[in-house]
């Protein structure tokens, strides 16, 4: 069935874009990886720390030296199936050159240390690991592990997939703390947070803003915002009180990343018109989001 989907995707000139990011990103996560995360012993969140985890038990506990790239390929192959059945073919697909240029490069790039301050390891581990992320996240895709089981939890249910990935770290860096030092495990929280804002901060795909538009011309603002968002709008009859007259509010709720296309579509239908845009912190109800390819 998964191979039927496969031989149905479609690829365009996009794809090549998306394709070098993914890879891009996974370069990126495994030069921090060998350069600095492994030096200063941190435990990324997710797979990747859950990977170096496993290899410190195994090393422990029964002297064995596991590899870290096809550690981190198996533990993906759980979420990866998860990915095809219920997220997308395509978005999964492009995880997997991802996950799969981790996996390469992990075990060919010789592991060296830049420094070995757990400090400077977590704080700028941690940035270079939320851009990579970030990298993968703006081509359509992830760079694995729990990723998927976020997405999933996000998109399916009223929970927030962020609480479930949270409680996820904080259960591996329990057994972390309590088996090889409380002090890994504390600065590796500072390298996780750090890592996760700048997620936040780069990636737009699930934050929303609110549009107001005042307009003389509410058929065709209505007609543009169609023609580039899914969302409904609401339009009311309002007073302006600087000239006196009757004026149309429109207002709609839409995806961040659709903020500039909505801006330059509304300026050249109504130059004129008055547009406010306030950040929007939650929305219910039913609300269009892109869905993974």
């Amino acid at each position: 069935m998964y191979m039927e989907s496969i031989r149905n995707i479609h690829f365009g000139k996009d794809d090549i874009r998306r394709i070098i990011l993914c890879i891009l990103s996974g370069i990126i996560i495994s030069l921090n990886l060998q350069l600095l995360v492994q030096s200063g012993r941190m435990y990324p969140g997710g797979l990747s720390g859950t990977t170096i985890l496993i290899q410190d038990i195994c090393d422990k506990f029964a002297g064995l030296q596991i590899p870290y790239g096809r550690l981190y390929l198996l533990l993906n192959l759980p979420p990866i199936w998860l990915g095809f059945k219920k997220i997308g073919t395509k978005f999964t697909l492009y995880t997997l050159i991802t996950v799969g240029t981790v996996t390469f490069l992990t075990e060919l790039i010789p592991q060296s240390t830049i420094t070995t301050d757990p400090l400077l390891v977590a704080v700028f581990g941690g940035i270079i690991n939320g851009a990579s992320i970030a990298v993968a996240l703006s081509a359509g895709a992830t760079t694995g592990g729990t990723d998927f089981i976020s997405i999933f939890v996000t998109e399916n249910t009223p929970v927030d997939g962020f609480t479930v990935i949270l409680g996820f770290n904080a259960v591996m860096l329990s057994i972390a703390g309590f088996l090889f030092g409380w002090e890994r495990a504390l600065y590796s929280i500072i390298f996780q947070y750090v890592s996760t804002e700048v997620v936040h901060f780069l990636n737009t795909r699930y934050k929303k803003d609110t549009v107001f538009v005042v307009t003389d011309h509410p058929e065709e603002i209505v007609a543009s915002l169609r023609t580039c968002i899914r969302h409904g709008v609401t339009e009311m009859k309002v007073l302006g009180t600087y000239e006196g007259q009757q004026r149309t509010l429109i207002y709609t709720v839409i995806s961040s990343p659709e903020l500039k296309m909505v801006l330059k579509a509304l300026r050249d239908t109504d130059p004129q018109a008055f547009v406010n845009v306030v950040r929007t912190e939650r929305v219910t109800g039913r609300f269009y989001i892109k869905p993974n390819d």
